[in-house]
């Protein structure tokens, strides 16, 4: 019997994205439910490589830095799952999500895709609920070896330019891909894409529908 493989589903956020953070309940659903049957692979996509233009100049006219913290505390307010201090982009600022990015990257390298998706889930714990600054590299290597990582082999990685390749590569990924908001969802060989505050039942929905098509594409000669 031919083993059956699992469907591929590519997932790119923007570690500093607040609809990624309240997806995260819906990837561990999605995953614990499909078990073998799905494979999710992490990628990340550039929205805040530059907080000041993104924040800074295009929220300008609604409160800057603190027009946006509001706005994130809304959009979050009617998710228990996903708490958010009050200080996020309110008074903790970072400048970038390429440098928390650049660590997952080469912890990824260093250990196994399993591991850094754990250092990402913590990375964003660390910013959303205890608003520290991740666009820094000592907080973000302070917060890797306190989660077991090996540091050295991550700044290994980050000086011999393999973490930052991979990470080009991703972001060149999903520029090609046309990626245009975090969280996204790609599946059927980039042929359906989901993006946004998707709800559970929806990417539930189109896994299912993609597992069953190809059962019933499997009976037919």
């Amino acid at each position: 019997m031919v083993k059956k493989t699992a469907l591929q589903v590519d997932y790119y956020t923007d570690i500093l994205c607040i609809w990624a953070w309240i997806a995260q309940r819906r990837l561990d659903e999605l995953e614990q439910h499909w078990d073998q049957q799905i494979e999710v692979h992490h990628h990340f996509v550039n929205l805040f490589g530059d907080t000041a233009v993104r924040i800074g100049e295009r929220w300008s006219a609604k409160g800057g830095f603190a027009g946006f913290g509001q706005h994130v505390l809304e959009s979050a307010e009617p998710y228990d799952m996903a708490p958010v201090s009050a200080d996020v982009w309110s008074r903790v600022r970072p400048k970038t999500s390429a440098n928390a990015h650049l660590v997952l990257k080469a912890a990824r390298l260093a250990a196994s895709e399993e591991d850094a998706e754990s250092l990402t889930l913590a990375f964003r714990k660390a910013f959303f609920v205890d608003a520290l600054d991740i666009g820094r590299l000592p907080v973000l290597y302070e917060l890797a070896e306190s989660a077991g990582h090996d540091v050295k082999a991550i700044r290994m990685s980050i000086r011999d330019g393999s973490a930052i390749a991979a990470l080009a590569s991703d972001y060149q990924r999903a520029h090609t891909e046309g990626i245009v908001g975090s969280p996204s969802w790609v599946m059927d060989g980039g042929r359906q894409k989901l993006y946004g505050n998707v709800g559970y039942r929806v990417l539930n929905a189109n896994v299912e529908g993609l597992l069953t098509k190809r059962a019933d594409d499997a009976s037919w000669c």
